[in-house]
């Protein structure tokens, strides 16, 4: 089917192609869709004037959302040259959200045309089983860190931030972080005040770099400090193997003695107090979300053994886990 759309003739200054897994994650992609929609015109019509977008296709027929909600494809595949960008929106996780091998085909043949590849939410695992990820750095969302580490042993992974631009590989986690994604190349090749008037729209309060920390599980440590944060979310995603501050601080390119200054300025602790505050709030969290053993959670949150575990909780809340667990029902 040959494309309706021809970016030489029209005045779109950005054009993306978007490419749906089965069951890939609506949020994320209406996120992404609407920051293109709001920044497309100058007096908020929606009219794709200066970004452009379609849903491309192996074929015509609906396409299923996690949410069970269909999407109709707006052409087939046909030349990847036509668009700025492809993006590849993934979802739940297993075979079925794997792309046949006419998209992988299709993927690499806009790779070696020189058009750059976005994965979003699980997208990135989805180029990565393509082989279009070699080398390169892919943001995942917190939550499927693991899932990456254990199907993926050959790719750095980052998952303390929104998003990544790596050459022509962008990737971001999902969620609010495709507006942010939508906004940085609409700032790029659209303009600025676009990029914020669409967030604006949405009540998303500020354009966030891809640098910004992912959230995590809530804590009741709060910062407004980038790199406390970010360090906060490394030791939250790094509780079983307790990874050092010294690591933590190369990781951030940051001097130990620097990062430690910033704890005390803005959480008034040190590095260490913080990581055990984590893992005790974690601990909590997993009691009343779990059915877990205490000596599961014990290893999960980072604790020698189960004795270890209660000692530290009954010195910091009075209770030990299973007063705190039972006192909660």
């Amino acid at each position: 089917m040959k494309s309706t759309y021809d970016k030489r003739h029209t005045q779109a200054r950005l054009s993306v192609g978007f490419i749906l897994a089965n069951q890939f994650t609506l949020n994320a992609f209406s996120n992404f869709i609407d920051v293109l929609r709001l920044s497309a015109d100058d007096i908020d019509g929606s009219q794709p004037i200066l970004c452009h977008w379609k849903v491309i296709s192996t074929s015509m027929d609906l396409i299923t959302s996690s949410a069970g909600i269909p999407v109709k494809p707006d052409e087939t595949l046909g030349d990847p040259a036509r668009f700025d960008y492809i993006a590849v929106v993934g979802g739940l996780l297993g075979k079925k959200n794997n792309l046949d091998n006419r998209y992988v085909d299709f993927l690499h043949q806009a790779a070696k045309a020189g058009v750059p590849l976005i994965g979003v939410c699980t997208g990135g695992f989805i180029l990565h089983r393509a082989g279009l990820m070699s080398g390169r750095k892919c943001c995942v969302g917190w939550l499927h860190r693991d899932d990456f580490l254990e199907e993926f042993d050959d790719l750095e992974i980052i998952t303390d931030q929104i998003f990544i631009v790596d050459g022509d590989r962008l990737t971001c986690s999902g969620g609010v972080s495709a507006a942010h994604l939508a906004a940085y190349l609409v700032d790029k090749h659209v303009g600025v005040n676009e990029a914020r008037k669409s967030l604006h729209i949405m009540i998303i309060d500020e354009v966030k770099s891809g640098s910004k920390p992912q959230p995590g599980i809530p804590l009741t440590l709060e910062t407004s400090d980038d790199t406390v944060k970010h360090a906060l979310l490394l030791m939250q995603q790094n509780m079983e193997s307790r990874v050092t501050i010294s690591n933590i601080a190369k990781r951030l390119n940051i001097s130990r003695r620097k990062l430690e200054r910033k704890f005390q300025q803005s959480l008034n602790m040190t590095p260490a107090q913080a990581e055990k505050t984590i893992r005790i709030e974690t601990a909590k969290h997993l009691m009343l979300t779990t059915h877990n053993s205490i000596s599961e959670i014990a290893i999960q949150t980072g604790f020698c053994d189960a004795s270890h575990f209660i000692r530290v909780f009954r010195t910091k809340n009075g209770l030990t886990p299973d007063q705190y667990r039972n006192a909660s029902v």
